[in-house]
C-alpha cells in the first residue's frame, strides 16, 4: 500500500471542504448555471412536448379518417421496411465485422475501413443513382438489350425498380456500417480463452460463431441494428423516390398536401411511439443480457490467415457491401456531375451551399455549446431535477426530423405572431416572421434533432477530467466560468471539436426537417438535390450530391481515426 504523505493528508481534508462549500452554497442559492441547464432541456424537449400536446388537442380531429384510411396502410408499410432493412444491415453489418476481426485475407487491411465509407452516402443519393443505373434507359438494360437483341421491355423481364424490396437494399447500403462498426469492437474485445476450448471441443468456424461469438456481440449488434431502424424511420427521400407509403410519407402528404398539422402532428406521435419502442427494446435486450470476463489474462483472439478460395470467398463477401453501398452510388453521381460540368458554374448551387454552410456552422456552434453548457451546468447542480433530464435530451436524436418540424413549427410559429403583434402594437413597425420566415427554424431544428451528439461527447469527456483539478481552481479563486474555461476546456477540446464536426455534417445531410422548415425559396445542398433529382433532372443534382458526398467523409475520417 502506498504511503500517506503529509502533504496528501493536508490536501484531502481541504479539498473536501471545498467541495461541501460548493455543494452548500449551490444548494441554497440561485444557480445560473443550473437554471440554464434546465432551460436548454425543457427547449430541447419542446418539440416532443409539442406533438404529443398537438395530436391530443388538434384543431380538426382527423383520427378517425386516418384509422379507416390510410393509417393502417402507412403502419404496415414501415412495419415491413424497419425489419427489411433491420435484417439486412444487421445480416451484412455482423457478417462482415465477424470475417474483419477474425480473419487475415487480401485488401483486409483496407477493407476493414472501407466499409465505414457507405455512411458518407445518405441514402436519397444511393437510391437516386441505383434508379439512374438499372432504369430502362441505363447501362444495365441497355447493355442487356445490345447483348441479347431485345428490341423493348417487352422482350424480357427486369425487377421493379421503384418498390419496396429496392427502397430496402439502398437503406441496408447506407446503414449497415453502424452495424458493422459496434459489432467489430465487440467481437475484437472477446477474449481468446472461450474460442480455444470451442476448438479443443472440435467446434468449426461456424459453430464457433453461433455459440459463442454471436451471443457475446449481441448487445452491440442490437443496439446498431436499433440505430439503423430508427435512420428508417426518419427517412423521406428514398421512400418518396420509390413511392412507399410509409409513416414519414404521411406526414409530408397530410401536412402539405392537406394543410392539416394537427393531423401531421397525430402520425407524428405514432412515430414517436415506435422510436420509444425502438430504444426500450434494445435497452431491455441488453439488460437481460450479461457477460463478464473472469479472466484477468484477457488475450484477444488472433486473427486466422486466409489462404486459396476461402481468402477470396472472404474479400468477395466484404467488397460487396462496400461496392454497392459506396462505389456504385458515387461512381454514378460522379459521371454525371463530370458530364454537366456546366451545372458547376450555377448561382443556384453556390446560394445553396451557402446556405448549408451557414446554418450547419451556426447549428453545430449552439448545439455543442448548448450541450457544453448543460453538462456543466448539471455536473455544478445538486439538484435531481437537471440530472434526470440530461438523459432525457438525448431523445431528439432518435425521433425522426419530420417529427421534430411538426413539433418546432407550431410553438415557433406561435411565438412569430405575438412578438410580431406586440413589436407593432408598441411601434407600430411590422417586423414579420424573425423565426419560422427565417433559417432560424432550421438552426433549431438541426440543434435539437443532433443535440444528443453533443450532450455525448461533452458529458464523456468531461467525465475524463480528474475531479481535483476544477477543485483546486475554485480553491484559488476561479469562478465557475473561469474554470471551465481554464481547467475543462483545454482537456475536452478536441472531443468538442469531434463533435462539431459530426453535427456539421449530419446538419448537411438532414432532409426531413429542411424540407418542412425551410422558408420560401431556400435551399441547401441536401434540397436541390432532392428537388432536382425528384423531376429526373440526376445531371444538375449530381455536384450538390457530391458536396454532400465530400462533407460526409470528412465525418467518416473522424470515425475511422477515432476507432482504430
Amino acid at each position: 500500500m502506498k504511503p500517506v504523505t503529509q502533504t496528501d493528508a493536508g490536501r484531502r481534508p481541504m479539498l473536501a471542504r471545498v467541495a461541501n462549500l460548493a455543494s452548500r452554497v449551490g444548494a441554497g442559492a440561485f444557480n445560473p448555471w443550473s437554471a440554464g441547464a434546465v432551460v436548454i432541456a425543457m427547449f430541447v424537449l419542446l418539440p416532443i412536448v409539442s406533438v404529443i400536446w398537438l395530436a391530443f388537442n388538434p384543431t380538426e380531429n382527423i383520427w378517425p379518417h386516418l384509422i379507416a384510411t390510410t393509417l393502417p396502410r402507412y403502419l404496415w408499410t414501415t412495419g415491413k421496411l424497419m425489419f427489411g432493412v433491420g435484417l439486412l444491415a444487421g445480416m451484412v453489418g455482423t457478417g462482415a465485422a465477424w470475417i474483419i476481426a477474425r480473419y487475415r485475407f487480401p485488401m483486409s487491411r483496407w477493407l476493414e475501413w472501407l466499409l465505414l465509407l457507405p455512411l458518407a452516402v445518405p441514402a436519397y443519393v444511393g437510391a437516386y443513382a441505383l434508379v439512374d443505373f438499372l432504369e430502362y434507359a441505363g447501362p444495365v438494360q441497355t447493355g442487356m438489350r445490345g447483348l441479347m437483341g431485345w428490341q423493348s421491355a417487352r422482350d424480357y423481364w427486369f425487377p421493379e425498380i421503384r418498390s419496396l424490396g429496392a427502397a430496402v437494399i439502398v437503406l441496408a447500403a447506407s446503414l449497415f456500417p453502424y452495424v458493422y462498426l459496434l459489432a467489430r469492437v465487440a467481437f475484437r474485445e472477446q477474449s481468446s480463452s472461450g474460442d480455444e476450448v470451442a476448438k479443443s471441443l472440435g467446434a468449426g468456424a461456424w459453430r464457433r460463431f453461433f455459440r459463442i461469438g454471436l451471443p457475446l456481440a449481441r448487445p452491440a449488434i442490437a443496439a446498431g441494428v436499433a440505430i439503423v431502424m430508427m435512420e428508417t424511420v426518419n427517412d423521406f427521400g428514398t421512400v418518396d423516390f420509390f413511392a412507399v407509403q410509409t409513416l414519414t410519407a404521411g406526414i409530408f402528404s397530410v401536412w402539405l398536401e392537406s394543410n392539416n398539422a394537427g393531423g401531421a402532428a397525430q402520425i407524428a406521435s405514432i412515430v414517436l411511439v415506435l422510436v420509444i419502442l425502438l430504444v426500450s427494446l434494445e435497452k431491455i435486450s441488453r439488460r437481460k443480457s450479461r457477460f463478464f470476463n473472469l479472466s484477468n489474462r484477457n488475450r484477444p483472439i488472433e486473427r486466422v490467415v486466409l489462404r486459396g478460395w476461402p481468402a477470396w470467398v472472404a474479400t468477395i463477401v466484404c467488397l460487396i457491401p462496400f461496392l454497392v453501398g459506396f462505389v456504385l452510388p458515387f461512381s454514378v453521381i460522379m459521371g454525371h456531375a463530370l458530364d454537366n460540368v456546366e451545372y458547376w458554374q450555377d448561382p443556384a448551387l453556390f446560394k445553396a451551399l451557402a446556405n448549408t454552410l451557414t446554418v450547419g456552422g451556426i447549428a453545430a456552434f449552439l448545439c455543442v455549446s448548448a450541450g457544453v453548457f448543460l453538462v456543466y451546468g448539471v455536473r455544478l447542480s445538486g439538484r435531481r431535477l437537471p440530472r434526470l433530464l440530461l438523459p432525457v435530451t438525448t431523445i431528439g436524436y432518435a425521433a425522426p426530423g419530420a417529427v421534430l418540424a411538426v413539433g418546432l413549427l407550431i410553438p415557433l410559429a406561435a411565438f412569430d405572431h405575438a412578438l410580431a403583434d406586440f413589436v407593432e402594437a408598441v411601434t407600430g413597425v411590422d417586423i414579420g416572421l424573425l423565426i419560422t420566415g427565417s433559417a432560424g427554424a432550421l438552426v433549431l431544428a438541426y440543434t435539437v434533432r443532433f443535440f444528443a451528439i453533443a450532450q455525448g461527447a461533452a458529458d464523456a469527456a468531461m467525465g475524463r477530467v480528474s475531479p481535483s483539478l476544477p477543485m483546486a481552481a475554485r480553491s484559488l479563486g476561479r469562478t465557475k466560468a473561469q474554470t471551465l474555461q481554464a481547467v475543462f476546456f483545454p482537456l475536452i477540446r478536441g472531443s468538442i471539436g469531434s463533435a462539431l464536426l459530426l453535427v456539421f455534417v449530419d446538419s448537411v445531410k438532414e432532409l426531413p426537417a429542411t424540407l418542412l422548415l425551410r422558408p420560401f425559396n431556400y435551399d441547401t445542398l441536401a434540397t436541390r438535390v432532392h428537388d432536382q433529382a425528384s423531376l429526373e433532372n440526376l445531371g444538375e443534382a449530381s455536384p450538390a450530391a457530391v458536396l454532400v458526398i465530400l462533407v460526409g467523409l470528412s465525418a467518416v475520417a473522424l470515425l475511422a481515426r477515432a476507432n482504430r
